[in-house]
C-alpha cells in the first residue's frame, strides 16, 4: 500500500470523521500537506439551529405554578429542539467540507461539557464551541464562560456576594484551563468572589450583575487586586500550566492517549508564545513526522459518534428516519449534548463493555438491513434528564432504521481496489481469510464485514 494511502486515511480520521465516498479516488496521489490545507479550509460560519420556533422566554412553562399540560408541552418542544440540534450536528460532522472545524469542535464539546434543557442555551453553546474551534483559546474560553448553558450547568446564576458558589470557579480551573494541582482551594474561593454576579437573563443574554458581584480585593493565583471574573480568565491563562494542561489534552485526542513528554513541552510551549493559536497548534501537530509513526496509527478507539459519523462518510445512504441515530447514540454511550457530567466523555477503553462491543460489530448490518435491530435502550433518568415519557422508549419502529445505501456507487468507486486498504487503519492485524470466508466476495459483503470486525473499531 502506498505510504501516502496510509497517512491520508490517519490524517483523515484524527483530523475529521474518516474517508468520504468522494475522496477515495485521488487519496493514493495526494500529498499530506494538500490534504491538511484542504481540512482547514473554512468556508463561511454557518450555524446550527433548529426548525421549531422559540418559546417565547417570559413565560415560564417550567415553573411550578404553570398547568401540567403546558409543562408537558414545554418538554415535548425542548426535546425536539434539542434532537434536531444533535442530529444537525452530526450531519455536519458527515457532510461538511470543513472537517477539521467540526472534528475540533467535537473535541471542545466534550472539553466545555455542559448539559441543560433548555435547546436555546445548548444552539448558543454549540455555534459558540463551532465558531471559534480553531481560532484563539482565549476567545474561545471567554464566550464559553458567558454562555448561559455554562453559567446554569455550573450553578454561577446563584453566585452572589456573601454567598459565593465555587462550582464555576472550580470547574473552570479544575476542568477547562489548569488541570488539579496548579491551583489551591483558596484559589477556588477567590476565583468564586471574581465570578459574583456573572449571570444571564431569560433571553439567553450574559449579564454582570453588578449588585451581586465582589467588590473587594481579591488574592488569586499569587496576584492580588479587585479582580472582576474577566481578570480572574485573563490571570488563568498567564499561567504556563493552561497551556500545558489542554495541550496535554488535545495529544491524547488526537494522537495517543499514551503522552510524550518532550512533545508535549514543544507543542505548550509554542501554543503558549502564540497567545492560544488553536489552528497552529493543530497545524504543528499534523504536519510533524511523528504523528505519522506507527506507534501513532490503529491506536484509539473509535467513540461511538467517530463510528457512527465515518460509517456515514463512507457509505452513501439515504435514511427516512435521521431520528433513529439518537437511539443509535444512546445506546452506544454517547449522545450529543448529553455527557455524562461535567468532566464530559471518557476516552479509550470506557467505550466497550459486553452490550456495546456487540452492538458496535453489528451495526453496520443493521444499518444495511442484515439484521434487526435486538436491543432496546434502558430509560436512563440521567439521559432523559427526569423526563418520562413514551417517546424515550425504543418503539417498534426503531427495529428498522430505514436507512437506503447506495451500493452501487460503493460497488464502482472500489472496483480493483482493495477495501481494506482504505477501511482498516492497522492492516497486519487483520485476518482478511476470514472476512472473505463470511463473504459472497462482492464489494458489498466485503465492506460490511470489514466495518464488522474489531479492526474497525481502531482508528
Amino acid at each position: 500500500m502506498a505510504d501516502s494511502l496510509l497517512k491520508n486515511k490517519h490524517l483523515l480520521w484524527r483530523a475529521g470523521f474518516g474517508i468520504g465516498i468522494s475522496q477515495i479516488d485521488d487519496l493514493r496521489n495526494k500529498s499530506s500537506k494538500t490534504l491538511i490545507n484542504e481540512l482547514f479550509t473554512e468556508d463561511n460560519f454557518t450555524e446550527i439551529t433548529y426548525d421549531t420556533p422559540d418559546i417565547d422566554p417570559v413565560t415560564d412553562y417550567m415553573s411550578n405554578t404553570a398547568p401540567a399540560e403546558k409543562k408537558k408541552q414545554m418538554q415535548k418542544i425542548n426535546r425536539e429542539q434539542n434532537n434536531e440540534l444533535n442530529l444537525h450536528f452530526l450531519d455536519k460532522m458527515v457532510n461538511s467540507k470543513e472537517q477539521m472545524r467540526e472534528k475540533m469542535a467535537f473535541f471542545w464539546h466534550g472539553h466545555f461539557a455542559s448539559r441543560v434543557v433548555n435547546p436555546r442555551f445548548n444552539k448558543q453553546l454549540l455555534n459558540t464551541i463551532r465558531k471559534h474551534a480553531l481560532g484563539n483559546f482565549k476567545d474561545l474560553l471567554f464566550e464559553v464562560s458567558k454562555a448561559p448553558a455554562m453559567l446554569n450547568f455550573l450553578n454561577n446564576q446563584q453566585n452572589k456576594k456573601d454567598h459565593p458558589n465555587e462550582n464555576f470557579a472550580r470547574e473552570v480551573m479544575e476542568l477547562f484551563t489548569m488541570g488539579r494541582g496548579n491551583y489551591t482551594e483558596k484559589d477556588v474561593r477567590e476565583g468564586a468572589r471574581a465570578f459574583t454576579g456573572w449571570g444571564y437573563d431569560k433571553e439567553g443574554n450574559f449579564k454582570e450583575r453588578k449588585n451581586f458581584h465582589d467588590a473587594e480585593t481579591k488574592t488569586f493565583l499569587g496576584k492580588t487586586g479587585n479582580f472582576s471574573g474577566d481578570d480572574a480568565l485573563h490571570i488563568i491563562l498567564e499561567q504556563k500550566a493552561t497551556s500545558r494542561f489542554i495541550t496535554t489534552k488535545i495529544y491524547k485526542f488526537f494522537v495517543n492517549e499514551k503522552i510524550d513528554t518532550d512533545k508535549i513541552d514543544q507543542l505548550s510551549n509554542s501554543f503558549y508564545n502564540s497567545g492560544y493559536d488553536i489552528k497552529k497548534l493543530m497545524t504543528e501537530i499534523f504536519s510533524s513526522s511523528w504523528f505519522y509513526e506507527q506507534s501513532n496509527i490503529g491506536n484509539r478507539i473509535k467513540s461511538p459518534i467517530e463510528l457512527m459519523a465515518g460509517i456515514m462518510r463512507l457509505l452513501p445512504m439515504h435514511i427516512q428516519n435521521p431520528e433513529n441515530l439518537i437511539v443509535y447514540q444512546k445506546l452506544l454511550g454517547q449522545m450529543l449534548l448529553y455527557p455524562p457530567n461535567v468532566a464530559g466523555w471518557p476516552n479509550g477503553k470506557a467505550w466497550i463493555d459486553s452490550s456495546t462491543l456487540m452492538l458496535r460489530l453489528q451495526v453496520p448490518q443493521i444499518w444495511s438491513g442484515l439484521r434487526p435491530l435486538e436491543y432496546s435502550p434502558r430509560q436512563d433518568d440521567d439521559i432523559d434528564m427526569g423526563i418520562k415519557s413514551r417517546e424515550t422508549a425504543l418503539n417498534k419502529s426503531f427495529k428498522n432504521p430505514n436507512i437506503t445505501i447506495d451500493w452501487e456507487r460503493v460497488e464502482k468507486i472500489f472496483a480493483r481496489k482493495n477495501c481494506e486498504d482504505y477501511l482498516i487503519q492497522n492492516i497486519q492485524s487483520l485476518d482478511m481469510n476470514s472476512v472473505r470466508n463470511f463473504s459472497d466476495k462482492s464489494v458489498k459483503m466485503t465492506v460490511i464485514n470489514l466495518m464488522s470486525t474489531p479492526e474497525y473499531q481502531l482508528m
